[in-house]
């Protein structure tokens, strides 16, 4: 084989969005001019890579969505970096509508835990992006737009990995702990030993620690619950034979 593999943009923008605990949310104004308005918002993902998010009925861009559902989120990886531009982003498009759904809310308050403490509040509610396309930037001359159906992850196997996320968080909790320290200490080179895995999917698997985040992705997406057992007594396996990270 000659020549270069072309890039996977949509899994690298999946990756960015899966990262990320904040991002840019864009909303037309519910007035008659209609101006572009900006808000920073928290988000997480869902297991196909659904951005899931929590509003106020009281704030302005909540009330705009009430009007005109069409919004962008930009996620960007620039945090640290000399030159911000730099830094991978994309700018994910879509519709928000609010979700009763439990898995989404559990996700959410997972990996933003302090939410919880106005989670319940009447006013608010969990909102998902049914996302259109996407826009990937990732330096000079990366570009590329992606359909929604290509950013998202398979929604069959998403599916699979949601249905058992919740029994693989609770035992992985209750009894792997040294394995969850190992991930996080010998696989990322984060510190501590009380880490705890709060969300699974088939790309990989979120960790945290006093409610701060961390990544560890796959090698290679999992299909299915026993895959993802498979998937993580290999990385335990891994780790184990590591020294630590630090």
């Amino acid at each position: 084989m000659t020549g270069n593999p072309t890039p996977d943009y949509a899994a690298t923008a999946r990756n960015l969005m899966r990262r990320a605990i904040s991002a840019a949310l864009a909303t037309a104004q519910a007035d008659a001019q209609g101006h572009p308005y900006g808000s920073l918002v928290t988000v997480t993902c869902d297991t196909d890579a659904s951005p899931i998010l929590l509003f106020s009925e009281l704030a302005d861009h909540t009330r705009n969505l009430a009007r005109d559902s069409r919004a962008s989120l930009l996620f960007d990886a620039a945090a640290g970096l000399k030159n911000p531009q730099t830094g991978g982003r994309v700018s994910v498009q879509g519709r928000i509508e609010k979700t009763t759904d439990v898995r989404h809310r559990r996700r959410f308050l997972a990996r933003h835990p302090s939410a919880a403490a106005y989670a319940g509040f009447g006013d608010f509610h969990f909102y998902r992006m049914a996302v259109d396309r996407a826009h990937y930037v990732g330096g000079f001359g990366k570009t590329e737009w992606i359909d929604g159906a290509d950013l998202l992850f398979d929604g069959k196997i998403a599916a699979a990995i949601a249905e058992a996320e919740t029994d693989v968080i609770g035992h992985m909790n209750k009894d792997h702990v040294d394995s969850l320290a190992a991930y996080a200490n010998r696989l990322l080179g984060r510190r501590g030993k009380r880490w705890k895995m709060i969300g699974v999917d088939p790309e990989g698997v979120d960790l945290s620690l006093s409610g701060k985040p961390a990544r560890l992705d796959f090698d290679s997406p999992v299909g299915n619950r026993q895959a993802l057992r498979d998937k993580l007594v290999e990385l335990a396996g891994t780790a184990e034979g590591r020294p630590e990270n630090l």
